[in-house]
Formats: structure tokens, C-alpha cells, sequence
């Protein structure tokens, strides 16, 4: 093929990283890679815990965390706490 063919197809891929991205430029392409990431930020409290109690159980965990503001999972977390304390209370005391 010629040079001056019409319907020749000339491939950048033996010129350089910088050759090609600056002819890109040039024909208005632009970079369309994400800036950062997208989305919520994860949350220190990644694990779930999906305790089937009883119903009354599950009544009172409600109300209780309804009524101090804040999450079920909070509760949980301090009940853990406290049977933690009584769980190496109990131990020094053997």
C-alpha cells in the first residue's frame, strides 16, 4: 500500500506511550479513568451479625437502642464488653 492510499489504516502501536497519548489530545480524547474512588466510604464495622432472638428479645433491643439513639449493633457491642469483663473477672477469681 501507499502512503497517499485513501483507504489506508496507519496503527500507533509500535510509537511510544507519550506519542500516542499526546495525538489523543490532539484529537479531543480524553481521559475517562476514574479520579478516586467512587461510592461510600467502608465502615470500621464491616461484620454483620444477624442474631435470631426471641420476639419480646427482639422488642426490648429495639426499644432500648431506639430509646438512647443509637444502632442496635452499638448494644450489642457493649453486652459483648460486659460478658468480656465478667468472662476474665471470673477467671482471675479461679
Amino acid at each position: 500500500m501507499e502512503s497517499d492510499d485513501v483507504f489506508s489504516v496507519r496503527l500507533m502501536t509500535n510509537q511510544p506511550k507519550d506519542a500516542s497519548d499526546a495525538a489523543s489530545e490532539t484529537h479531543g480524547v480524553k481521559d475517562r479513568s476514574p479520579k478516586k474512588k467512587r461510592g461510600r466510604k467502608r465502615s470500621p464495622r464491616t461484620g454483620q451479625v444477624h442474631a435470631k432472638v426471641l420476639p419480646e428479645v427482639s422488642k426490648e433491643i429495639a426499644a432500648e437502642a431506639r430509646w438512647r439513639g443509637v444502632q442496635q449493633g452499638v448494644l450489642i457491642e457493649e453486652a459483648w464488653a460486659l460478658y468480656q469483663a465478667h468472662k476474665d473477672a471470673a477467671s482471675r477469681d479461679t
